[in-house]
């Protein structure tokens, strides 16, 4: 099984009989009607006595099979059959494996009786076989035959995109929207566009309102006016979106297109208050032409001539709120007014097309092709003729993209060969694709197949096929190691003069027992009975990564380390991510260092930020620390432990254990005041895979984060806080910063009535309130570890992502700017340059901030007049001096230093942080795609996993089980009953 989910039954391609028009009208007027037969009932009185029925009963996932169909045996064709072989592997997707029913709606309160596509109506099952204007032939389950794809009536299905001067001027207007477009992976023809500013998100309901958009893309949207919007999902009453589609409906809507026959579906509202209520030119009573409107209104917006939609978003507000608000304010004002209506809208044009486009990873369904390909064996010339037009799909593994033609003449040679010898077992291959183009007349995307990772039921094809999906560089570095000083390396004598030697200082590190790339490292030192100096001294990777050199662009391009359990991807070459840049123990490195002085409240008095030289005396890894705060090492025992970390320099192991205390309980103090100004903390559990000397794992285990791991943490945001208060304020348009929006406030409260149903009190006002509340409910249910467990991941649902931005860009409202997690106005990443290329980029921002500082100090002659005294810092130092920054030598210096250290500007910053956003995010998506294929592995080879789980829910098709043992929560469906035993007996992925 792949592709789609089940109701659909083997696909054929059959001759069109002699039906007369009349009998073919009334079997498609009598389908429509039957919203609520079966799948085989409705199509079998589509079909009436011209067809036989269809016996086979086996289901299929193929997207483009997916409906119900007779078999034709006086026409001579075999049924191409679908079944998966046992050890099938095609059924684990990388985005959302073990693969459980992705195109089921999941919780939606959607019915089964019909689909709203694009605005208009169908019955979820499919009518009839479709025939294409032109042709002699009827075909079943959207397939084209194989020598007519290039020669059927090429009608525009899709509306034509605007042009960019149109699409500006309505941008401008505010009549329409600029949004990522993103594909829900239960039910495809359902995008949401998420509009800056606006707290829900906008539904494009439908292949035809979605315009050719994938996953991904950056699109211009037009919002439907407040009449059109649908109910959202758990509210009263029925949604417009009433159940999932197949392929097989597109085809079927795509033909409806073809021959403008749309009568009776996407009717106006009868009570429509506005003139143009459904953006649509009327052609008779109750129905329409999308195109025609498009087309027309983009027209209008070229020529100057256009009577504005916009007038629609101002409905729901009161008199005199329209002035001075923005569409954008505009349409936030109505989703608070009507929080049970979601708006909806239409895909006007594709300003950026995603990079996913370009990685595609999917099966190829040949078995079908073979059958044609033997019904014409006995026309060797017509063969030859037609070859250059054969097609066959490809499926991709990721249900949020649709089914794909390739032209058999595309394939690379190694697998045209194989398809042309008949080898069946091509479709267990995974293979590499582009989407070349989606023309207006198609209704699927044209593909390339670029190459084959291999079989898809062993590990390391699957691994490969995750990074390719997700555009993740896994080559080597042989073109940037030129940029690199050859080793052995000693840094330079200059650097010794300029910087700050921290030599002397007990500096060590607290990381991973298994990590290489060293970037961070502490200090502390007691100054007298209530204060204390912290150091936190990072590894200065600036200084090896040089901007727009070949280095600086492969790391930007990858932008970040990618961790995949068994394997790392680094972000830098070995020799500096492990060797040169890395704070390894014993060996001088250059470093970041910041110092602050703390009183035993945690209150900053004093800090000092700048270059420095550290020589490292030990590396201890988390379970060390853990072990040194829990008394467990101690300097009697020391030398009796076997695994505990050798010690380099002057320094002894007390002075190690000291100072680890020391900062265990300023530590303590710090997160204290963090939480008491409202930070929000939302702790789980995780699964760690033990494996094999192979790399295979065969056993799992629930593991908690350290009061060693919390240690660290505070001290790193601390750092990432303070960096993030000086380059903003120094650069304040050019400053590469990170904010957390507020959670989605519809699912915030659908969890606050998930909490009231059990009893538990949940107080959603602010940041620190919802922890405090969360707090109360661990207590209370301290003899219920694992319904709390679930509560923690249910309150990470309406949780936001962060993002990087540039501080130009918001600067207007400083109010977006804030992280909500941490309750900081200010926030960035700065401790971890070897695996981060943001940290880098902050890392420039601030040399050139200590750079401006000390020119500043210089012209001014504050240098020589506090000659061999300490200098106030006014731009580095607890207190910010505008007017120093402001004067003429302090925005000369910094536009100097600015230069010097190639400080990217506000447009350029912007660019960086949002490519930066969109690796990040497909570094997470490669983690957790591999993290789920370990989790098959393991499962395949315990067979049987007991578990203790508890019920979430139960809905009409599915119940909801969270599993105790993996940490997990997922749906199983009524109809599918060996998915139920997915985790129990791991055969059944296969074999289902």
């Amino acid at each position: 099984m792949r592709g789609g989910s089940g109701v659909a039954e083997q696909a054929v391609i059959v001759e069109r009989l002699e039906d007369t028009d009349k009998e073919k009208k009334k079997k498609r007027r009598s389908n429509r009607r039957s919203k609520h037969n079966s799948a085989s009932n409705s199509v079998n009185e589509a079909r009436g006595e011209s067809f036989d029925s269809l016996k086979n009963e086996e289901k299929t996932k193929s997207l483009t099979s997916s409906m119900s169909c007779p078999s034709s045996k006086q026409q001579g064709l075999e049924i191409a059959s679908n079944e998966q072989t046992p050890d099938r592997a095609s059924d684990v997707a990388f985005s959302s494996m073990p693969t459980m029913h992705i195109n089921e709606q999941v919780g939606s309160g959607f019915d089964d009786t019909a689909v709203d596509v694009g605005g208009r109506s169908f019955s979820k099952w499919c009518p009839e076989p479709i025939a294409y204007a032109g042709s002699s032939k009827m075909y079943i389950d959207g397939f084209l035959p194989f020598h007519q794809v290039e020669g059927f009536a090429r009608k525009k299905l899709f509306a034509p995109y605007w042009p960019i001067e149109a699409v500006n001027d309505a941008l401008e207007k505010g009549e329409a929207f600029k949004a990522l477009f993103r594909v829900n992976a239960h039910n495809r023809l359902e995008a949401y566009c998420k509009i800056d500013g606006v707290p829900t998100d906008v539904l494009i309901n439908g292949v035809f309102l979605q315009n050719r958009a994938v996953e991904g893309d950056i699109v211009v949207i037009k919002v439907d006016p407040l009449g059109l919007w649908t109910k959202m999902k758990g509210s009263n009453g029925s949604s417009n979106n009433s159940a999932q589609v197949e392929d097989c409906n597109l085809v079927q809507e795509v033909n409806g297109l073809a021959g403008n026959s749309y009568k009776g579906k996407g009717k106006l509202h009868a009570d429509c208050e506005y003139a143009d209520c459904r953006s649509g030119v009327l052609l008779g009573k109750g129905f329409y032409d999308e195109t025609q409107v498009t087309r027309t209104e983009a027209n209008n917006h070229v020529n100057g001539h256009h009577q504005s939609n916009s007038d629609s978003l101002h409905m729901g507000l009161f008199p005199g709120q329209n002035e001075g608000i923005n569409s954008a304010d505009r349409l936030a004002v109505m989703t608070s007014q009507f929080p049970l209506k979601r708006p909806t809208g239409r895909v006007l044009a594709i300003v950026k097309k995603s990079l996913r486009r370009d990685a595609i990873v999917g099966f190829l369904n040949v078995k079908q092709w073979f059958s044609y390909r033997e019904l014409n064996t006995k026309d060797a010339k017509k063969n030859s003729a037609i070859f250059d037009r054969e097609y066959v799909t490809l499926t991709p593994t990721d249900p949020r993209f649709p089914t794909m033609i390739v032209f058999v003449r595309d394939l690379p040679d190694c697998i045209k060969k194989r398809l042309e010898d008949g080898d069946v077992t091509i479709e267990m291959e995974l293979l590499a694709a582009q989407i070349e183009d989606w023309s207006a007349e198609s209704p699927f995307p044209q593909a390339r197949v670029s190459h084959s990772f291999g079989r898809s039921g062993l590990l390391e094809p699957q691994i490969n096929a995750i990074l390719y999906q997700n555009a993740i560089h896994s080559t080597d570095f042989p073109q940037v190691l030129s940029c690199l000083p050859n080793i052995p390396w000693e840094i330079p004598p200059e650097e010794y003069q300029t910087r700050k030697d921290l030599r002397d200082l007990c500096v060590f590190t607290i990381d991973s027992s298994t990590a290489h790339d060293l970037d961070d490292a502490l200090s502390v030192e007691k100054l007298s009975k209530d204060s204390f100096r912290v150091g936190v001294h990072i590894a200065d990777v600036s200084y090896f990564v040089l901007p727009n050199t070949a280095l600086d662009i492969e790391a930007e391009i990858r932008s970040t380390s990618v961790y995949l359990l068994q394997r790392k991807i680094p972000m830098l070459p070995s020799l500096l991510s492990e060797n040169l840049g890395s704070l390894n123990p014993g060996v001088d490195r250059l470093a970041f260092s910041m110092f602050w002085e703390l009183n035993s409240m945690g209150e900053v008095l004093d800090r000092w930020i700048g270059r420095t030289v550290i020589r490292s005396c030990c590396k201890l890894s988390y379970q060390h620390a853990q072990d040194i705060i829990q008394g467990i090492i101690d300097v009697e025992k020391f030398n009796t432990l076997e695994g505990y970390p050798q010690l380099n320099g002057q320094f002894e192991l007390k002075d190690v254990i000291r100072s680890v205390k020391c900062l265990h309980e300023i530590s303590k103090t710090l997160k204290e005041k963090r939480f008491n100004d409202g930070a929000l903390q939302l702790e789980s559990s995780k699964v760690v895979y033990v494996f094999d000397e192979d790399g295979v794992p065969y056993d799992s285990r629930l593991s908690e984060r350290m009061d060693s791991n919390f240690l660290v943490e505070e001290f790193m945001l601390l750092a990432n806080r303070t960096a993030a208060e000086v380059i903003s304020k120094a650069f304040p348009n050019n400053a590469l910063l990170r904010r957390h929006p507020e959670p989605n406030m519809r699912k915030l409260k659908e969890f606050e009535a998930f909490c009231c149903k059990y009893g538990l009190a949940l107080d959603i006002s602010s940041s620190g309130q919802f922890r405090q509340s969360l707090e109360k409910i661990q207590e209370k249910l301290k003899d219920d570890s694992v319904l709390f467990d679930i509560i923690i991941s249910y309150a990470s649902k309406p949780m936001q992502l962060a993002t990087y931005f540039c501080s130009g860009d918001l600067k207007d409202n400083l109010n977006d700017c804030g992280h909500y997690g941490l309750a900081v106005p200010l926030y960035t990443h700065f401790t971890s340059p070897l695996r981060r290329y943001p940290d880098i980029v902050v890392h420039r921002t601030l040399a050139a901030v200590i750079e401006a500082e000390e020119l500043y100090l210089q012209q001014s002659g504050l240098l020589k007049v506090n000659k061999g005294k300490e200098v106030s810092r006014g731009f580095t130092g607890i207190y910010f001096d505008k007017e120093a920054a402001a004067s003429p030598q302090g925005k000369e210096a910094l536009s100097i230093a600015a230069l010097k250290y190639g400080i990217p500007s506000p447009e350029l910053l912007a660019d960086v942080a949002a490519y930066c956003n969109e690796r990040k995010l497909a570094s997470r998506y490669a983690e957790d795609a591999c993290e789920k294929l370990y989790m098959w592995v393991l499962l395949k080879k315990k067979e049987i996993l007991l578990s203790d789980a508890r019920v979430l829910g139960l809905g009409p098709r599915f119940m909801s089980v969270y599993i105790q043992k993996l940490a997990v929560s997922d749906f199983f469906f009524y109809s599918a009953v060996p998915f139920f035993f997915w985790f129990f007996n791991a055969h059944v992925v296969l074999s289902d």
